[in-house]
């Protein structure tokens, strides 16, 4: 136990099993479309981010009409960051609020594709973002 009587996760921060670390979620809205920028790992992790950004766009912005999940940062992709995916869509669904995956990586659409969950989610192919390291290390 810490000093405010929380469990510690054995061996530390740096052992925490996957799935623990929310993933960095950034929404900008333009109009009736809300587009939310995902960068990290979508695990188990991202229910509360997500879950939280749709609801209040939802009781937020009646005229919501769709939600664009830019996934082009995403790392990694579990059962458990598809089940969210899922959840993401019965949220929106009553509203008539399409869910849209925006570029999603290999490491996104290969498992989607396995499971069959790919075909559920309409999907939209954007310019990969721009990569700075080629400046940062002198290459090109």
């Amino acid at each position: 136990m810490d000093d405010n009587g929380a469990a510690r996760t054995p061996g530390g921060p740096e052992q925490q099993r996957r799935g623990d670390a929310e993933p960095e979620v950034v929404t900008a809205l333009d109009g009736d479309v809300a587009t939310s920028t995902v960068h990290g790992e979508f695990t188990e992790g991202a229910r509360r981010p997500l879950v939280r950004t749709i609801t209040d766009l939802l009781l937020g912005r009646p005229d919501l009409r769709q939600v664009r999940l830019d996934l082009r940062g995403v790392t990694y992709l579990n059962s458990a960051g598809m089940a969210v995916l899922v959840q993401l869509q019965k949220l929106c669904q009553p509203r008539g609020v399409e869910v849209v995956l925006v570029s999603p990586p290999s490491v996104v659409a290969r498992p989607l594709q396995l499971s069959g969950l790919w075909l559920r989610f309409s999907v939209e192919q954007q310019p990969a973002l721009a990569d700075d390291r080629v400046d940062r290390e002198g290459g090109g």
